[in-house]
């Protein structure tokens, strides 16, 4: 009862530290943030003062004035800005705080799979001066398998292909072991970088990133064979030429075009991991297939299109946005049991 009461009340925190967006949960509490990863800040004479992080720090990119700033602490899933990153993570924290915690909580981090171990270093120095009591570490895409519910303790082979925003992570696991992790700096931000190159290149307009993100979650798809999906969106730019502000329209085949050549070199990052492994786990994920989650999972038709591309099903499990830190959160309720798939910082 006592136990049952302390696990209510309890001070453990994972958090999936993304380059996008950010998710804490909490044990006991479950997913109580979810926001992008962004900072305000103002600089005056030297020093710079937080203004805001999260949503409200988005609301401002593109918008601020001289001596503020918005930043993303983090690109290709590591860390770019310390002290930004502090700031954000020790935002985090106190709010995910309960109450009632007087101690400062235990953290488990997600990391990319291909993460050098001086960008892991810095992801767990920056956790404990944010206030974390201790830190622990694992690669995305084995906490991302855990939140996905795959049989990792089993004799036969799963894969997740976790596509973030700074990355996109591979890992294999079996008999409660991780056979193969790899990691690519190809995901959702290199999605909008391709969106944002084909509109310059095909339509003479310049587009903003906020801009890009809009029209991949709009109208964006992986596929450029018809779909049934007939949006159409409306972009306003400045036009390169007359530098003056024009309107286009676009479709999701333009979007599917656009995103050509990210989605093939994920589809050749999945296939090169598959030729890596042994004839039997190669087997087995060929007949349970190929987990994904992210963010990436979220956009149109990329499970068909990477089947097609690679030869393999792949499959996106429910709330694919959510498995690295639901997996993360797991681990942490039993961080002993896991004590084998942790990474040392």
């Amino acid at each position: 009862m006592v136990r049952g009461v302390a696990g209510i009340f309890s001070d453990d925190i994972a958090i999936d530290l993304g380059t996008a967006n950010t998710l804490v949960s909490v044990v006991g509490r479950g997913i109580i943030i979810d926001e992008p990863s962004v900072v305000a800040l103002k600089t005056s004479h030297g020093t710079r003062e937080l203004l805001a992080v999260g949503i409200k720090a988005k609301q401002m990119l593109g918008r601020t004035p001289e001596g503020i700033e918005t930043i993303r602490p983090l690109r290709e899933g590591v860390i770019a800005d310390f002290l930004a990153t502090e700031e954000l993570l020790r935002q985090f924290i106190k709010r995910a705080k309960s109450k009632s915690g007087f101690r400062r909580p235990r953290i488990l981090i997600s990391v990319p799979a291909g993460a050098t171990p001086v960008e892991r270093r810095a992801v767990y120095e920056t956790a404990l001066s944010a206030g974390a009591r201790q830190v622990f570490l694992v690669e995305e895409p084995v906490a991302a398998a855990i939140g996905a519910g795959l049989p990792i303790d089993e004799a036969t082979g799963s894969m997740v292909l976790d596509i973030g925003g700074g990355t996109a992570d591979i890992a294999v696991v079996s008999l409660g072991g991780i056979v193969l992790a790899r990691s690519i700096k190809v995901a959702g931000n290199a999605f909008d970088e391709a969106i944002i190159r084909y509109v310059r290149r095909e339509h003479q307009l310049l587009i903003g990133e906020a801009n890009a993100e809009r029209i991949k979650i709009e109208a964006g798809t992986a596929s450029e064979t018809p779909n049934g999906r007939a949006a159409e969106i409306h972009i306003m730019g400045r036009d390169i030429k007359l530098g003056r502000p024009k309107t286009i329209v676009l479709t999701p085949q333009h979007i599917a075009e656009a995103l050509t050549d990210p989605i093939e070199r994920i589809a050749e990052f999945v296939q090169r991991a598959l030729e890596e492994l042994a004839p039997e786990l190669a087997h087995d994920i060929c007949e349970r297939g190929v987990a994904i989650t992210g963010g990436g999972a979220l956009l149109d038709s990329i499970d068909s299109e990477l089947e097609r591309r690679v030869g393999v099903k792949f499959v996106i499990p429910e709330a694919p946005l959510q498995c690295v830190v639901r997996g993360s959160a797991r681990m942490m309720q039993n961080i002993d049991d896991f004590d084998h798939l942790l990474i040392k910082p």
